[in-house]
């Protein structure tokens, strides 16, 4: 987690109340814990645990009132939806809810970071980080308003600063990178494109705006896709695998896509089910799986990943 994501939680801790975000962070975490639920009394002590832990001056003031709106908050926020049971006086997370975690998962860590900031071997941070989030108050707001930017970006295989006129329309994350997803003003056809965080330099905001196209569904763009290149208007496939047992233990804590189904779940395999559009990104991730991967289909999906496994192979039985 960068410093960078640090400052954009301390930002939106801002614009909302930290006592809040704080509330909502830990409701939201101590009603996944108890998955047969919780009563008011129950999570009003649990919070004011956490809120003597966590350097607040004042009393916390919750009634049920304020879990009426905390719960209400959480739901339109971050589709965390909650239920209470009258029969058993129980508040609970509804079953099979989906929903982003980053933004708690930032907050978590902050205030683990404040804890352990006078100790620095006690949290150690990945030091692999891409950058490019210094930007990300300005594409938001760019975005917000429609308006036009220019910046300069470099591609990885050319390294060399191409002027660019973009037109914004979101940002995306894959894998600890953020990308832009925008209309090049230069391209005679509508299409979005996407740029890397950390490949962009010399952010302008122009003061001009541009119409956007309301037909565009980002989330559609990206339903079928595994990684960050838009696989809209391609019908998805139905990917079968299986990895040895062991495996399974990680990637059903973290699944491989979002349209994993899990099939088969014994001492022999793990079988998933993943319905999506295969490309590069896609057979990346099949490699980090390789001497785990039991067997693929279909056979189109599994003679695509041999070629990748080939190249691989011949590069080193051609070094020197």
């Amino acid at each position: 987690m960068s410093v960078c994501c640090f400052m954009f939680v301390l930002k939106l801790q801002n614009m909302a109340k930290r006592e809040q975000m704080f509330r909502l962070m830990n409701i939201s975490n101590y009603l996944k814990s108890k998955p047969n639920g919780v009563t008011f009394r129950e999570v009003q002590l649990y919070l004011e645990e956490k809120y003597n832990d966590g350097g607040f001056d004042s009393d916390l003031a919750f009634s049920e009132k304020t879990f009426k709106r905390d719960r209400k908050l959480l739901c339109d926020l971050f589709n965390i939806e909650t239920k209470f049971n009258r029969s058993t006086m129980l508040y609970l997370i509804v079953d099979d809810v989906e929903f982003n975690q980053t933004i708690f998962d930032i907050l978590i860590l902050m205030n683990a970071y404040k804890k352990t900031s006078d100790q620095t071997n006690i949290l150690l941070f990945e030091k692999r980080q891409a950058s490019g989030l210094e930007n990300l108050d300005g594409f938001i707001y760019a975005i917000k308003n429609s308006k036009i930017i220019s910046c300069t970006y470099t591609k990885y295989w050319e390294g060399i600063p191409i002027e660019k006129v973009l037109e914004p329309y979101a940002v995306k994350e894959f894998r600890n990178r953020w990308y832009l997803i925008a209309k090049d003003r230069n391209d005679k056809d509508f299409t979005l494109k996407t740029y890397g965080l950390d490949r962009i330099k010399n952010l302008e905001i122009h003061s001009s705006t541009f119409i956007k196209n309301n037909d565009v569904n980002i989330e559609e763009m990206f339903v079928n896709s595994f990684g960050i290149m838009s696989t809209l208007g391609k019908e998805p496939i139905k990917i079968t695998l299986s990895l040895i047992p062991m495996q399974g233990m990680y990637v059903k804590s973290l699944p491989i896509h979002h349209s994993q189904k899990i099939l088969i779940d014994n001492q022999n395999e793990l079988k998933l089910e993943l319905n999506l559009v295969p490309e590069y990104d896609f057979y990346q991730e099949l490699l980090t799986h390789n001497e785990r991967l039991l067997s693929l289909e279909p056979k189109a999906v599994r003679e695509e990943y041999l070629k990748f496994l080939e190249v691989g192979l011949n590069n080193l039985r051609n070094q020197k």
